[in-house]
């Protein structure tokens, strides 16, 4: 991670860690470095903060001061610009969004060429031209850039996702959360061109509500509504569209017990997975999670003989290992979901897309599609230790872990890592009851605590 950039572009609160003359400098760096011996073409999208104009207006003003043409496609998902990054040939994208962060956040992702994350390099070299360590020449006369209302962006982006999925979602009636966010430029539309009957909760941002109370991350409303609606189904997204979350017919918590949880990542990828190895469309019969996916996942894939990788938490690194490797599906709890057949990144409205596919294709409802996953309970407490890196190198709490997970045996796992931003270990245990759980978990933190560490 570099000093503005971490691993999912640059984010922080407005006008303190993230400002105006960043993202002016982002841009001009951006139009500089892609307009040599051309004229670079730099897309542009936002999501629905308050700020979001702003830094849209800044990354503009900073490109086309160094001779890029600016195409603006207002608000947008994140994957619509990583998608017409690749399908209309820009040099790069830039998308203003701080994800599920409040609305007083936002941040500013960097797409190449070719739709992925921006190569860390160019991102270093940012970072020098924004601290004054290198210059950048401004463009004179004809040199200039423009700058474009490109609306008609969403719309080649809408028609590419329903070539993908073939369905006809006449008679369904679907329930969107809109988490006043990117959503709201695309979902409706498109699930109603297919045929849907569509009615949307939280899909009137005014540029503080983005995510409060609402979307991927507080689905309470949802389930309400699909329960008491009738719906066939329900879809969640976050404040960016990049993630996706399922409420089932009855607007239940979809699980064996009944503290259960959401149709989430995990309930995804296994639904997905195992489709995918139906229609012989799973690369390599591989799944890629992250090391925070739910054991329940892992066995209910062995007994689909279905192969599985686990990655560092991040969608980066879940894409990195699927694009080595040439698998196509992997994601996060969180609902991220990339399908690389497709897509680059996660996209939350091509994973409703995929899972409405299943539905229509198996005439089964979504609490079918994972009654054969059982989640574990899990419990996940922070721990303030003095210095993360000292108590994770502790060799008595490596062999206190190694006792832990001899006791879970098959039965459950301990995951004990350093927290990315603070000073924090971060103690994990799934087990067959909450009881468990709480008993694992607190085995590590009792002995962090009495050791000091």
């Amino acid at each position: 991670m570099g000093k503005y950039f971490g691993t999912d572009g640059a984010r922080g609160r407005v006008n303190e860690t993230l400002t105006l003359d960043m993202a002016v400098r982002i841009g001009r760096y951006l139009g500089w470095h892609y307009g040599k011996g051309k004229r670079a073409r730099i897309v542009i999208g936002k999501d629905t903060r308050l700020s979001g104009d702003m830094f849209e207006m800044g990354l503009a003003a900073g490109a086309t001061s160094t001779g890029a043409d600016v195409y603006l496609l207002g608000v947008c998902p994140t994957p619509s610009v990583s998608f017409l990054v690749r399908s209309e040939s820009f040099d790069c994208g830039i998308m203003v969004s701080a994800s599920h962060n409040p609305y007083h956040d936002n941040g500013i992702k960097l797409f190449n060429s070719e739709g992925c994350k921006m190569n860390p390099e160019i991102e270093a070299e940012i970072e020098s031209y924004i601290d004054g360590e290198i210059d950048v020449p401004s463009a004179l006369n004809d040199h200039v850039g423009r700058v474009v209302s490109w609306s008609e962006g969403l719309k080649i982006y809408e028609e590419w996702l329903m070539g993908i999925v073939d369905v006809d979602l006449n008679g369904m009636r679907i329930a969107l959360d809109l988490a006043n966010g990117s959503a709201t430029a695309t979902a409706a539309q498109t699930l109603r061109a297919m045929g849907a009957q569509v009615d949307v909760i939280h899909g009137e941002p005014n540029g503080v509500n983005i995510n409060t109370d609402c979307g991927s991350t507080h689905p309470e409303s949802l389930q309400r509504m699909v329960r008491e609606g009738g719906y066939d189904v329900g879809f969640a997204f976050d404040g960016d569209a990049d993630r996706c979350l399922a409420v089932d017919e009855k607007g239940r918590e979809i699980a064996v017990d009944e503290g259960g949880s959401l149709f989430n990542g995990d309930y995804i990828l296994y639904a997905c997975g195992r489709y995918m190895k139906k229609k012989r469309r799973l690369a390599h019969n591989m799944v890629v999670t992250t090391v925070m996916a739910n054991l329940g996942l892992y066995h209910a894939l062995r007994d689909l003989q279905i192969d599985y990788a686990q990655t560092a938490v991040g969608d980066k690194y879940v894409f990195e290992c699927m694009q080595s490797n040439g698998y196509s599906i992997g994601g996060e709890q969180s609902g991220h979901i990339i399908f690389l057949e497709h897509a680059v990144t996660g996209d939350g409205l091509l994973t409703a897309l995929k899972l409405l596919e299943i539905m229509c294709d198996e005439h089964k409802s979504l609490k079918e599609l994972g009654s054969e996953l059982f989640i574990y309970p899990q419990l996940l407490v922070n721990v303030e230790v003095q210095d993360k890196n000292r108590t994770m190198a502790d060799e008595g709490l490596k062999a206190k872990i190694a006792e832990v997970e001899a006791q879970l045996g098959d039965e459950g796992r301990i995951l004990v890592r350093p927290s990315g931003t603070e000073p924090l270990v971060r103690v994990m245990a799934e087990a067959r009851s909450d009881e468990l759980c709480h008993d694992y978990v607190y085995q590590i933190i009792d002995f962090i605590r009495d050791n000091q560490l």
